[in-house]
């Protein structure tokens, strides 16, 4: 283990984070992270870090979850490149001052808005997608001139110290601090002082990681999850939707934040529906490779199996091997676990509506999604849903692929999420954006200064008001 990188493993953490964050800290101080040159060698260091170093992180990752490499390069190698390239090709004009009209009431002068770096940031990984969720906000912390200490989620253990071995030697040691442990590790980060956290995982502990901020009055970002509903109508094409929903379900064994968590379909083509996901849900769950990360996880799925009060097709366990084939479970309790905490495994519900409008009024007597996934050949059925339903994105007629547009926000609301990134939106989110006015000393009119005569109040108000 190299000075670079403060790296501990689980339960064995037994020191402060004073070199960590003194480190990154004295490094955002020397000023060096605010010019254009020294964020893009960072960025560029990552990016060969991705390039030179796939192999090894397809292979922990497949370690710690089961995923196959080429799984592993569509869900965290392609992502993670494309941003970083997007990221390059964009940050000098993203660190431009914005120049502000002036009004009369305030000429003459110039003002703008200044991007600079918050400082230094906290980053919280999680474990589904080990890489994408921990070095793609790592991209936008760094190309908004932070610096950053990052902790990955032991529940990826190979991932999160391969990342602790092999980043320093891509980007700044002492800009960069990687940090691993377990859950006391990342309550004991919390109680430090940090200018920005951003934390991905659940709905509850994003509560805590908000609460635990509150202390310092430290801004956060909120990736969480939620319950992502699929409406399908019944003039939607059901046999690319049932594609789809199948395909979306299984990546990465349903352990995706954005995956379809429960079907809304019009009683119309609900058998169609339902026929066609039977036949689709065990092809693409076969060429998932992919575990349930732990035994804790499989027994929450299982519980929620045994207690959905549906019929249920599939869902079969091996304990030995932590898999769990993809089961649809339909007419659910709605009241049930499987229909109240997000899924986060190769379970979908499926319940029928009797129109778009029922579909409507099921999803908002819920607390709002991260997505929300519609499926219709109309115009008019998708502008009532964009506009009667809130949720962090909207996909029409497909599933996920709102994640790879980095000209897009990701992100969540309400108990979805608070905050998002990508591209340009995860620059501003690690950024302040401080607010600069210059005045001419000249002129400097004595009439422009109280007492106010009649006339100059005259002015002043045309001016103003």
């Amino acid at each position: 283990m190299t000075a670079a990188a403060t790296a501990k493993t689980s339960g064995a953490f037994d020191q402060d984070f004073t070199a960590d964050l003194d480190s990154a800290r004295a490094a955002f101080g020397s000023g060096r992270t605010r010019s254009l040159s020294w964020r893009t060698a960072q960025l560029e260091g990552l990016l060969r870090f991705i390039d030179e170093c796939e192999p090894e992180i397809a292979a922990a990752v497949e370690s710690d979850l089961g995923r196959s490499p080429m799984a592993t390069f569509m869900a965290d190698i392609g992502p993670v490149r494309h941003e970083i390239r997007h990221t390059l090709s964009h940050l000098a004009h993203w660190m431009r001052p914005n120049p502000v009209r002036m009004s009369a009431a305030t000429a003459p002068g110039k003002a703008w808005s200044l991007p600079e770096p918050l400082g230094v940031v906290l980053i919280l990984g999680t474990w589904n997608f080990p890489v994408l969720l921990t070095v793609q906000p790592l991209v936008s912390a760094l190309a908004a001139g932070n610096t950053v200490v990052l902790k990955p989620s032991d529940a990826a253990g190979r991932t999160g110290a391969l990342l602790a071995r092999l980043l320093p030697r891509y980007v700044d040691p002492e800009a960069v601090r990687v940090v691993l442990g377990d859950g006391k590790v990342n309550r004991r980060l919390l109680e430090q002082r940090f200018d920005h956290i951003f934390f991905t995982g659940s709905t509850t502990v994003g509560k805590a990681v908000m609460t635990a901020a509150a202390q310092h009055l430290t801004p956060v970002t909120l990736e969480l999850g939620g319950k992502s509903p699929v409406i399908v109508t019944a003039d939607a094409d059901l046999e690319v939707a049932a594609r789809r929903i199948a395909w979306a379900k299984s990546i990465n064994a349903g352990q995706t934040c954005i995956a379809p968590d429960y079907v809304l379909v019009e009683d119309a083509v609900r058998p169609q529906l339902v026929e066609r996901l039977l036949a689709e849900l065990p092809a693409h769950g076969s060429n998932d490779t992919t575990r349930i990360v732990n035994e804790r996880q499989l027994d929450r799925l299982a519980g929620a199996l045994a207690s959905h009060g549906g019929e249920q097709f599939g869902g079969v366990i091996d304990r030995a091997k932590l898999t769990l084939t993809p089961a649809l479970v339909t007419d659910p309790d709605p009241s049930s676990e499987l229909m109240r905490e997000e899924i986060f495994g190769p379970i979908l519900p499926l319940l029928s509506v009797e129109n778009v409008r029922h579909a409507i009024e099921f999803v908002n007597r819920r607390p709002k999604p991260l997505a929300l996934y519609l499926f219709t050949s109309s115009r008019d059925t998708e502008r009532t849903v964009l506009e009667q339903t809130s949720s962090g994105a909207v996909v029409v007629n497909h599933l996920l692929y709102h994640l790879l547009v980095p000209e897009l926000p990701f992100g969540g609301v309400g108990d979805s999420g608070l905050g998002n990134y990508h591209g340009k939106h995860g620059f501003d989110t690690f950024s302040h954006y401080k607010a600069v006015l210059r005045k001419p000393s000249r002129p400097d009119p004595a009439a422009a200064y109280p007492p106010y005569g009649a006339t100059m109040q005259k002015i002043l108000r045309r001016l103003m008001g």
